[in-house]
């Protein structure tokens, strides 16, 4: 069994997570202009039907979907490599030591297997979310120049910004699990450090996630 410590740790990081994007969404209940995020889809969608009402090939269009593109394969590359350097260090026979110098808990090889398992799935998802965003970017580009006068049903600008918007909640997705990676790489120096390093992220989560005032 793994030490009880370890295990109350993840349980109370895992439902501090949860409970934050549960008042979260409650929050957007009530305000749906309170984060930054909802305050993006609807941009987004302003901004598809701004350049498919004006019936001409947006270059400027273009080049801020490509930097979109950039900006997602950029993290998909990153959330490789950062899954590469987990493999290896899963490989190495002084992981247990080298991870365990500040640790006030145990260092038994199964848990130290389980934080690299979850580590590892952390990137994992992280890279399915980035590549995934990727991929609605690419049908985006193509679909956002298409006039609104051609009166084609599937490329309507709702529809366009339903892909627009998905592609973003993707980015979204895979930036927060780049953020939850800091308490599971905390966990290696202990449960202590991990649950230290939740409140600190939930805390960083809170600001960065309400949308500025510009008042």
């Amino acid at each position: 069994m793994f030490p009880a410590l370890d295990i109350a740790a993840l349980v109370v990081s895992l439902a501090l997570a949860a409970s934050y994007h549960a008042y979260l969404s409650w929050h957007l209940r009530r305000d749906p202009h309170h984060t930054v995020h909802s305050v993006n889809m609807i941009a987004r969608a302003r901004w598809v039907e701004t350049v498919m009402a004006s019936g001409k090939m947006d270059v400027l269009a273009v080049q801020t979907l490509r930097n979109s593109v950039m900006a997602a394969s950029f993290m998909a590359s990153t959330a490789i490599l950062l899954m590469i350097g987990t493999l290896t260090l899963s490989g190495t026979d002084r992981a247990g030591s080298l991870w365990h110098t500040l640790d006030f808990g145990t260092t038994d090889p199964r848990l130290i297997t389980l934080k690299l398992i979850l580590l590892l799935a952390d990137f994992f998802f992280a890279f399915f979310c980035f590549s995934m965003a990727v991929r609605f970017f690419n049908h985006v580009g193509y679909m956002i120049n298409i006039p609104v006068a051609h009166g084609l049903q599937a490329v309507t600008p709702a529809q366009v910004a339903a892909y627009l918007n998905r592609a973003g909640s993707y980015y979204t997705f895979g930036t927060r699990a780049f953020f939850f990676c800091v308490p599971l790489v905390f966990w290696f120096f202990g449960p202590h450090f991990m649950l230290a390093a939740a409140v600190a992220l939930i805390a960083g989560l809170y600001r960065l996630d309400r949308a500025p005032d510009g008042k």
